[in-house]
């Protein structure tokens, strides 16, 4: 019999993923921006990726980035923008990771039981249109309504 490695943390799932996408867009709707929307698992591994008709090309791969950005540094995309501004100790850090990170907002790391379990990343509206989709779309798995089994 082939022995299975076990899942040692916690992740969001697909069914997690097209939950939060669906709340996000929702809200990309009511508010009239085209837009795309990237969830990624607990290793920063895309899960699941919706880029609206009509939403800016160049959005896609931000998303992307900004849902993995969100992830490998347990930080919303926006507090680690604050955090590489000239002078600040993170500056330059947008050059690392083959340029992968986005620092600027949309991107959050999405939390459940004190441990990340995933991310989000919305590009396409303003950037307070992109927090507030990335926003909605947590919520869809928050207060325990996920099924992260990994």
């Amino acid at each position: 019999m082939e022995a299975m490695m076990p899942d040692t943390f916690e992740s969001l799932n697909l069914a997690d993923a097209r939950r939060m996408i669906d709340a996000g867009l929702a809200t990309a709707e009511a508010a009239g921006v085209r837009c795309s929307i990237a969830v990624v698992d607990a290793g920063g591994n895309l899960i699941a990726f919706l880029r609206q008709d009509g939403a800016m090309t160049g959005s896609a791969e931000l998303a992307i980035n900004k849902a993995y950005s969100a992830r490998v540094f347990n930080n919303s995309t926006d507090v680690l923008g604050k955090l590489a501004q000239p002078g600040a100790e993170l500056f330059g850090i947008q050059h690392s990771h083959a340029g992968k990170v986005v620092a600027f907002g949309g991107g959050s790391p999405v939390r459940y039981n004190a441990s990340i379990i995933g991310a989000v990343g919305v590009s396409g509206g303003s950037v307070e249109q992109d927090m507030e989709i990335a926003d909605m779309a947590q919520i869809a798995v928050a207060n325990g309504e996920t099924d992260h089994k990994g």
